[in-house]
């Protein structure tokens, strides 16, 4: 007991002489990158700058790293001209259901449920109500139409532009097609991997002793 009371007066004691200062003379600081950054404050001042201001704009015509522009307006006249002529760049060796299927999981089936019928877990709770079918046939859904909604966003749809790049809306895209024929009552579209459209023919046994001899 007498040991743990002089280890809490000599923990009072030190904190005591820590904590006085000197107005002529600067305390210690831990850490002292937490109050002196390195890095320039965002609307700090600045003698670098006319304005005197940290933060500055984009210079203009600049692009962040990794965007794609997409020259198709976020309008219903957008919407109706990505849905009549949009299609997708992707060829049929580029194409994968797996990795499209997957991401559709994750950020679409929660509301549009795993078939596409519209019954994602959401509108099973009643949480969110009149999520169509992707075989609506007052949608009429094509593949331009449906990356204009993941572009966009579109009703309560919210974009997904930031969750998925150019290429996985693609395979969205294809796997979006494919739930819907399956609506529709026809066969899905199979797509041949890369792998696969590459033939590699090994010469027979009767060539190679030919060339042997």
């Amino acid at each position: 007991m007498k040991s743990l009371f002089k280890i809490i007066v000599l923990m009072l004691v030190l904190v005591s002489f820590t904590s006085c200062k000197k107005d002529s003379r600067p305390n210690y600081q831990y850490f002292p990158n937490m109050y002196a950054p390195v890095g320039y404050e965002a609307y700090g001042e600045s003698n670098a700058f006319a304005n005197g201001v940290e933060a500055q704009l984009p210079a203009e015509g600049s692009i962040a790293r990794g965007f794609i522009p997409f020259d198709v307006d976020n309008t219903n006249e957008g919407y109706a001209y990505a849905k009549a002529n949009l299609k997708t760049p992707l060829d049929s060796s580029q194409v994968d259901l797996a990795r499209g299927g997957e991401l559709y999981n994750i950020y679409c089936a929660i509301c549009h449920g795993g078939k596409g019928d519209g019954q994602g877990n959401l509108v099973k709770r009643e949480k969110l109500l009149g999520v169509p079918a992707y075989n609506d046939v007052g949608r009429a859904i094509t593949e331009g139409s449906i990356y204009h909604t993941i572009h966009y966003g579109k009703n309560a749809m919210g974009s997904y532009a930031n969750q998925l790049n150019v290429e996985e809306r693609w395979q969205v895209v294809a796997y979006v097609i494919n739930l819907k024929r399956s609506l529709d009552g026809l066969a899905p579209i199979e797509y041949k991997k890369e792998s696969e459209s590459i033939v590699k023919t090994e010469p027979s046994v009767e060539e190679t002793h030919d060339v042997a001899h």
